[in-house]
């Protein structure tokens, strides 16, 4: 139950000591998603296995991206403090592991671990702030949340690239250790439940078909184009399993007593638009954070870390719109706060594509960062509203089905994309590789801004619900005998 009273928000605060923990746990998975690409050469030099690297994120995408609604389950059954602290445990194991890997597989199968790490951290953080933070608190904790997004994307490439020019890259799964260590000791000192002890009938059936079925459907989205032709016959053999397990589990979830997936987290009008909004978002960001590094290095020979730089301002507008969401959905509601987002969003994803066919890395960075304010004020309001909706004994699972939407936009998202950049890229008439890279990003930004009009829709079908009486009905429906609070 979250028990929070509208105090303070800030490291200074009573509940500051857990915000820091929270913003611990989500920089290991943020620093983790742009620290390692810089340091793929040095791999490679160093352990071999040229032509399996891609697998290093594919690997964790995977893990995580199936993960995340079991964890989501989990944490509504027995509470958040264990499943988080398991979660920062496989994440310190794995990136233990890999610090000292032998080879390339052995390197893939231990950011595989890592990734089942970072399947419980990020969604369960965000939960807890749900927990511990009012309805008027949570976009201010979103905005501190999201900023550890922004530092990340500096930080990260340029770790990364300092311990790669200094011969000695497995410091960058080292130096989680620490931060592991430091997260996982604060959130045990500072976090307490009061959780129900009740017996629980866990759906071992429904989560090996979830994390059977999604993980074939992601890998086939991942790879597809990729690792082999979308109709090779691989490809349709992975794409078709996965749809029968995720037929089968469709079944089993019916007749579970306490489905890992239950029905009513797409059924509810609101929970089900929300979740298409996050899908949305995670293309929209793709597509950016894909393609704007590639074009600027392609178009005008930028050196990676300007090109990093203006991707960069995405991540700063974020933030920025995000800790100021709470003013305007507690005046204007969550639905009409997207509708402005969104219009943000979609004015930055036409502004990156009209100038794209005349590259200039201000006006890049500054769409980019426009794109940021947007998605701050869709991102935000949206999953607020979603946990909102919902007792305490369902926000795990409401959190985490709203995070995995988001990483299955991302992940058909590098399909579409890809497809996209591939046709334009080899039919492009230009002479020279640059007029191709112009056109095959120009068409990338085109597609990323029709996903955005498509998420106009998604918004647009959101009921239309109220802050103060998604807080009313949010007091009325948590029940007395869980609770969640930070203890200082």
């Amino acid at each position: 139950m979250m028990t929070a009273r509208t105090q303070a928000v800030g490291f200074r605060s009573e509940r500051g000591p857990i915000l820091i923990a929270l913003m611990l746990s989500t920089g290991l998975v943020a620093i983790d998603s742009t620290i390692v690409a810089t340091a793929v050469p040095s791999i490679v030099r160093d352990v071999g296995g040229f032509e399996s690297f891609p697998w290093l994120f594919s690997a964790y995408l995977l893990a995580q991206g199936v993960s995340v609604p079991i964890y989501g389950k989990l944490s509504d059954m027995v509470g958040r403090k264990p499943i988080i602290l398991a979660g920062i445990g496989l994440f310190l194991l794995g990136s233990v592991l890999c610090g000292i890997a032998w080879s390339m597989p052995s390197l893939i199968a231990f950011r595989a671990l890592q990734g089942l790490g970072g399947g419980a951290v990020l969604p369960v953080s965000i939960t807890i702030a749900g927990d511990v933070y009012s309805l008027e608190e949570r976009a201010k904790v979103q905005g501190y949340l999201a900023s550890v997004w922004a530092v990340s994307s500096v930080v990260g490439p340029s770790l990364g690239g300092i311990f790669s020019s200094l011969g000695i890259w497995r410091g960058i799964f080292l130096v989680n250790v620490p931060l592991c260590l430091l997260a996982g000791w604060m959130l045990f000192r500072t976090l307490h439940e009061d959780i129900e002890r009740a017996r629980h009938r866990v759906d071992y059936a429904g989560a090996a078909l979830l994390a059977g079925s999604l993980g074939l459907l992601i890998l086939g989205a991942l790879q597809g184009g990729q690792g082999w032709k979308w109709d090779s016959p691989l490809s349709i053999g992975i794409f078709a399993v996965g749809a029968v397990l995720l037929a089968v589990f469709l079944v089993v979830e019916r007749r579970a007593a306490e489905p890992v997936l239950p029905s009513w987290v797409v059924s509810r009008r609101l929970l089900g638009t929300t979740a298409l909004v996050a899908f949305g978002v995670g293309a929209v960001i793709i597509g950016l954070t894909s393609y704007v590094p590639t074009f600027l290095e392609g178009a005008l020979h930028t050196s990676p870390l300007v090109a990093g730089l203006a991707l960069a301002a995405l991540t700063v507008g974020w933030p920025i719109s995000a800790s100021q969401a709470g003013r305007f959905y507690l005046r204007i509601g969550f639905k009409a706060t997207a509708l402005i987002g969104i219009s943000i969003t979609v004015t930055g994803l036409l502004a990156l594509t009209l100038t794209s066919t005349t590259p200039n890395v201000v006006l890049v960075a500054a769409s980019c960062f426009v794109v940021g304010l947007g998605l701050g004020l869709v991102a935000t309001p949206t999953l607020i509203s979603a946990q909102s909706s919902v007792s305490w004994n369902e926000r795990g699972v409401v959190t985490s089905t709203n995070l995995f939407a988001r990483s299955i936009g991302s992940a058909l998202g590098v399909a579409v994309f890809g497809a996209v950049a591939n046709a334009v890229y080899s039919n492009s008439t230009g002479d020279g590789d640059v007029p191709a890279v112009v056109a095959a990003s120009g068409a990338v930004f085109l597609a990323a801004l029709v996903g955005g009009i498509l998420t106009v829709a998604a918004v647009l079908a959101m009921p239309a619900v109220k802050a103060d009486a998604a807080d009313a009905g949010e007091r009325d429906s948590d029940p007395e005998k869980s609770r969640s609070v930070a203890d200082t």
